[in-house]
């Protein structure tokens, strides 16, 4: 697991780091931050899995961070000095509130419930994902042109691509179909069917994934050799979606 530090205080970083590394060493510890807006960039570029996050930072405070981060993805430890914001932390569904100094054992424990909840959470997305694959292998799907209508199989459906207000779509067969619908009408129409929205533009069928390139925002590679983009807030869902497969 992948954890980043978000706190003002240097020394606290430190021991934070330093207690991680004695009590909990399977933890990946990321570059640090030191406050709202480089915890903010450091988590769209790391995606981590937990975050230890301050309170009371000298640019804001953790609140305002998990405001603007929007979609949370992580598991939060809130690691403060001040009890008073215990019940507002909760509201975050926080896996802890630690109170500054922490011990080893506190710290220890509240990366061990993080932990578990990841590990149903991936649990609970094989299940789903085995639940898709079950209902939706023989599920067709009615495809307009102009000129022609299409009876295709959701299974021989590669991806999607926005094309302004129209969608292209790719079939294993090596065929392209220009629809009239929007890529956002394909998205809900094919929603829990085993479809990630990868990009703005781009909708996969997560079972032609042959590759994901290594990269800040990332790209994957499908089955057909087509190349498509991963947005850097989108490559943490799909990063757990493939390992649940």
């Amino acid at each position: 697991m992948k954890a980043l530090i978000i706190d003002d205080e240097p020394k606290s970083r430190i021991a934070i780091a330093a207690m991680l590394k004695k009590n909990c060493p399977e933890v990946e510890i990321l570059p640090e931050a030191d406050g709202v807006k480089s915890g903010i960039e450091t988590i769209q570029k790391y995606n981590p899995d937990i975050v230890f996050l301050d309170i009371q930072m000298r640019d804001g405070n953790g609140f305002e961070l998990l405001k603007e981060v929007g979609d949370i993805t992580f598991k939060i430890i809130f690691i403060t000095a001040y009890n008073e914001f215990a019940i507002n932390a909760f509201k975050y569904s926080a896996v802890d509130y630690l109170l500054k100094p922490i011990s080893g054992k506190d710290l220890s424990e509240a990366v061990s419930r993080a932990k578990e909840i990841i590990s149903k959470e991936e649990n609970q997305l094989k299940m789903n994902a085995l639940a898709v694959n079950t209902q939706t292998a023989d599920r067709k799907v009615v495809l307009k042109t102009t000129d022609s209508i299409y009876v295709v199989n959701l299974r021989d459906i590669i991806r999607c691509e926005a094309d302004g207000n129209y969608t292209n779509i790719y079939l294993a067969n090596g065929k392209k179909i220009f629809i009239s619908k929007s890529l956002k009408e394909f998205d809900d129409m094919f929603s829990g069917t085993g479809f990630f929205r990868a990009h703005s533009a781009h909708l996969i069928n997560v079972s032609f994934l042959e590759k994901v390139k290594r990269s800040r925002g990332g790209e994957v590679v499908m089955k057909d050799g087509s190349v498509v983009p991963v947005a850097i807030l989108r490559k943490h869902d799909l990063l757990k979606i493939i390992d649940s497969l």
